[in-house]
């Protein structure tokens, strides 16, 4: 089989496109394991559109081989595979479990429109911190800091499981957003998840501590913006494809 690996802020993918659409678990835990296949964060199936509203739609796995329905960083690597590949235009609209995503490729810079954002609960009180649970194509809890050295692996674990959710530790500065994120599928902490920087962004917005568009910067530290306009939250940053494998034994 013919692959790619691609980075987006950290999180690394195995992306590949096909006609045949079937359970492909087994085949993303071999993948994407670190020491025995390419090593990624998750894999990325890009399946062809019999549907006039989209261009394509994608199956995505996690490292584990759980099925998730969005991923925000995944949603940048794919729609720069998808227009290197010529499957379809540098302005697109694809199909994920979470709904339909549009994005848009600028050489090395792409930009996806998140789908819409639900309230799951807010004002949580939990281990001493206070959490706000928001689904941004799957589900977020974010808590605010003052110094995300706090940040423990130990309670994320615990919390992931009680509310079958990601977790992110978030911190304000000088306008910009930092942020840490347990990331479930991967059950380790990230050095990016973009529907979590994006939770992290909407809750901070919502509560009116940070403009409508802000520099976000992830335990990798690469510089990303996210906007909300139109109701929607816009994810914009660097994808790096890393290489290609023209013949993929497995």
């Amino acid at each position: 089989m013919q692959v790619s690996k691609y980075s987006a802020s950290g999180n690394d993918f195995v992306i590949f496109h096909t006609f045949n659409e079937r359970d492909r678990s087994d085949l993303a835990k071999k993948l994407c394991h670190r020491q025995n296949g390419i090593g990624a964060d998750g894999l990325i199936v890009l399946l062809p559109s019999f549907d006039k509203g989209y261009d394509f739609k994608w199956q995505f796995y996690n490292s584990d081989g759980s099925e998730a329905k969005m991923c925000g960083n995944g949603s940048r690597a794919t729609a720069h595979y998808a227009f290197v590949n010529k499957l379809a235009e540098k302005s697109m609209r694809f199909l994920t479990g979470a709904g339909i995503i549009e994005a848009e490729v600028e050489g090395d810079m792409v930009e996806s429109a998140l789908t819409d954002t639900k309230v799951l609960q807010e004002g949580i009180d939990r281990y001493g911190f206070k959490w706000d649970l928001y689904d941004t194509g799957v589900p977020h809890l974010v808590t605010f800091v003052d110094d995300l050295s706090v940040y423990s692996k130990e309670l994320s674990k615990k919390l992931r499981k009680e509310y079958n959710a990601n977790v992110n530790f978030a911190k304000i500065q000088e306008g910009k957003l930092y942020v840490r994120t347990y990331e479930r599928g991967v059950e380790d902490e990230t050095l990016a998840c973009g529907t979590g920087m994006a939770a992290c962004f909407y809750s901070a917005f919502k509560k009116g501590v940070i403009n409508d568009s802000v520099e976000v910067y992830p335990k990798s530290r690469e510089r990303l913006i996210l906007s909300y306009k139109n109701n929607k939250i816009y994810f914009k940053g660097k994808v790096v494809k890393v290489f290609d494998i023209i013949h993929y034994k497995i």
